[in-house]
């Protein structure tokens, strides 16, 4: 057995998760508490990638960031180098397929939280960023993690976008999900079964894994509030 698209698919997954928190927060702190005209039209944009199919995000991608893409030339001629059919281009898919499920919980939490808590902090001189590391963000926990989670699952099973813009290259850009589609390509179904098995084994404890953790918070909540 091949571990390399194991290894791969975290690599790629795991590169992914970090700007999804950090991305995925703000814009969420952003698109919770800013009015503007558009804002309908941004979301829908923020969101697009869970509705489309994933190889319509690839296609894009591969525009964007290809030998004569904008983002592609630039790369290229400042710093002579390309991330297409590289693990990058399948960290980058990876992360905007999963973008909207980890957008979409953390904005969900903030606006969960009970706006006299704000209020009653602002009377007491905290400003908007403390006010978001001390209240929005710690109560905001449990919905941030589980839509983490999920996000991560997604992001670990994505194909239809890495495979426009990183392709089959074994031992660089081979993930689990394009090495089950090429080892059933080629007649390979008990390879193909055995990766199957992995990243449902996988997905399933990441789901398991955030119910559990939302069910002990609203344990510890309900038990907080008798």
């Amino acid at each position: 057995m091949d571990y390399v698209p194991i290894v791969l698919s975290l690599e790629a997954a795991g590169m992914a998760s970090f700007f999804l928190i950090v991305f995925g927060i703000l814009v969420a702190k952003f698109m919770s508490e800013v009015d503007f005209y558009g804002k309908d039209v941004i979301e829908g944009f923020l969101i697009l990638p869970l509705v489309v199919p994933p190889v319509v995000v690839g296609f894009i991608l591969l525009v964007l960031l290809g030998k004569y893409g904008p983002i592609g030339i630039f790369l290229e001629r400042f710093f002579n180098t390309s991330i297409i059919f590289t693990i990058y281009a399948a960290s980058i898919a990876s992360f905007l397929v999963a973008f909207p499920l980890m957008y979409k919980s953390a904005r969900s939490a903030f606006e969960g939280v009970d706006e006299n808590l704000k209020d009653a902090a602002k009377t007491l001189g905290a400003g908007n960023w403390k006010i978001f590391f001390t209240i929005t963000l710690p109560l905001s926990l449990p919905g941030l993690v589980s839509g983490f989670i999920l996000a991560f699952a997604r992001a670990l099973g994505e194909f239809g976008a890495t495979i426009m813009v990183a392709g089959d290259i074994p031992g660089k850009t081979n993930t689990i999900p394009i090495q089950i589609f090429f080892a059933t390509e080629n007649g390979d179904i008990k390879g193909a079964s055995v990766y199957v098995l992995i990243i449902c084994i996988i997905n399933l404890f990441l789901i398991l894994l955030s119910n559990k953790w939302s069910k002990s918070k609203l344990l510890y909540k309900s038990d907080g509030n008798k």
